[in-house]
């Protein structure tokens, strides 16, 4: 009853005009940002991050939050009509949306789509409300070596799910964790690889990293790879589903609901896994498994209920214990930052009203995201008609004045510059961009962390395993790193032996 009123007071507060505003301008950016394709909601809010700077706190991380709602929503809309996802968890939609699209039933797809991921919203935003709170007094059980741990699994997890080599991924994280040793040390005042450049004193900004990573390296990989487009199927007939597809998505939205949440609250899930999971259970489950791969409705209705339900899933572990299991979770605890805030266990005790404020306001996020999306079809598909020299150049502008505008600084820029580039050659070999935000983010707390476990303990290093949770935590972060490198080496092997018999 406590997480209940508690809610309630939240939706009174989340009422007020300004906080409505707020998220109503989140919602309809996120839309709009995931229908152009190639544009996700990490980047939209990285790029927003300086634009906000100056404004009030609450406002801006419901804005935030919607645009994390709504980037998830507009992902659906280039994914069925044109084949391409507007961001990577939509990437299973195009399956089925497309085929749908290609018969003329376009409409019901983006119609299942849209009422799919409401459902899954508003029932995952409940299981955050009602669950948040019990992790919460769980993470206060913890020590420094406890959460040390827990940020080493945090570190192993992102760098390994994060791209195609978790070799690549490690590489990534610790170019972050270099970063994050940027600027004066917490505990001996001393500088620390900062050449004698006096902006550096404060460390690396997250905002700049991460506009330069995601804009600015975006931008260019976008100008050095131009595609064109494929052409987009128009909607023949009624948007409205018929009463065979309610019949036949209903149940699909709830299986994709309750396998989204848990998977997005882990510290290896995402949305991109819970859709790929719900794809494949919804094919396992059908009574139609003749129209898997040639316009399943379920194939629709399930992937996008589970990625909607893993957004609200990976605020779990982000506001209660400070950890980011996606790219978008990474920008927007940078967002919490930059108002002085640190999510965690401390932040429902310290800043309850404003967490709240937040979960309710995505209670009425989510439907203002279904009143847009089912009128505004129209509108949403005329955004793909912007050239993309167009759209990227301003991207370009627009993050080099955001950041300029935060500090007016020409060592600033030039970090922005180098860190564009930066972010265009990791994009260029393969290297994931997240792990290395979360390693300039979660840096500098894991290391404060191992610091106090080792004051504590005089320098004994066996503390880090002295107790049962901080031992699980690091052996399951040595299951996540050894076994995949075991079973590439194993598939490797095989490969190997193949091409030698057939040499034979």
């Amino acid at each position: 009853m406590d997480s209940f009123s508690l809610l309630m007071q939240g939706l009174s507060a989340a009422m007020d005009p300004m906080i409505l505003l707020y998220a109503l301008i989140g919602v309809t950016l996120g839309t709009a940002v995931g229908v152009l394709p190639g544009i996700g909601p990490a980047l939209t809010v990285a790029l927003l991050l300086p634009v906000t700077y100056g404004l009030d706190p609450a406002g801006s991380l419901i804005m935030f939050a919607g645009i994390y709602y709504g980037g998830m929503y507009g992902g659906s809309t280039t994914s069925i009509l044109l084949n391409t996802p507007g961001e990577s968890a939509s990437i299973v939609t195009a399956i089925e949306g497309n085929q749908m699209a290609r018969q003329g039933r376009g409409g019901p797809a983006l119609a299942t789509a849209a009422i799919g991921s409401f459902v899954a919203g508003l029932i995952a935003t409940l299981l955050l409300a009602f669950l948040a709170p019990q992790v919460v007094k769980l993470a206060l059980t913890l020590g420094p070596r406890e959460y040390f741990a827990l940020m080493v699994l945090a570190f192993v997890t992102v760098s390994a799910t994060f791209g195609d080599s978790a070799l690549r991924g490690l590489t990534s994280l610790f170019i972050g964790l270099a970063l994050a040793c940027v600027g004066i040390d917490g505990l001996t005042g001393a500088a620390r690889l900062t050449y004698g450049v006096p902006q550096l004193m404060d460390g690396i900004e997250t905002t700049t990293l991460a506009v330069a990573l995601f804009a600015i390296g975006e931008a260019l990989a976008v100008a050095a790879m131009l595609t064109p487009p494929d052409g987009m199927h128009k909607i023949t007939g009624s948007v409205r589903m018929t009463a065979t597809d309610w019949r036949r998505s209903w149940k699909a939205w709830l299986r994709g609901t309750f396998i989204g949440f848990p998977i997005g609250s882990m510290p290896a899930g995402g949305a991109d896994v819970a859709s790929f999971l719900s794809y494949a259970a919804e094919r396992k489950l059908t009574r139609h498994p003749e129209e898997f791969g040639k316009g399943a409705i379920e194939g629709v209705a399930g992937p996008e209920a589970a990625n909607n339900a893993a957004a609200a899933g990976t605020l779990v572990p982000l506001l209660t214990l400070g950890l980011p299991t996606t790219a978008t979770a990474a920008i927007m605890l940078a967002g919490f930052q930059q108002f002085g805030l640190q999510p965690g266990p401390l932040l429902f005790v310290m800043n309850a009203e404003l967490v709240w404020t937040l979960i309710a306001s995505l209670l009425i996020a989510n439907l203002m995201l279904v009143v847009l999306n089912l009128p505004l079809i129209g509108l949403w598909i005329k955004l793909l008609s912007i050239p993309r020299p167009w759209l990227y150049g301003g991207i370009l502008l627009f993050a080099t004045l955001g950041t300029i505008g935060v500090n007016p600084s020409p060592v600033e820029l030039g970090m922005l510059i180098l860190f564009g580039l930066m972010g265009y050659g990791m994009r260029l070999y393969g290297y994931p961009i997240a792990p290395v935000v979360v390693g300039l983010i979660l840096g500098p707390m894991a290391e404060q962390q191992l610091r106090r476990a080792l004051s504590i303990a005089q320098g004994d290093w066996t503390t880090l395993v002295a107790t049962p949770v901080s031992a699980t935590l690091l052996g399951i972060s040595a299951v996540f790193l050894i076994v995949p490198m075991l079973m590439r080496l194993r598939g490797r092997g095989r490969v190997l032996s193949q091409v030698a018999g057939d040499a034979d």
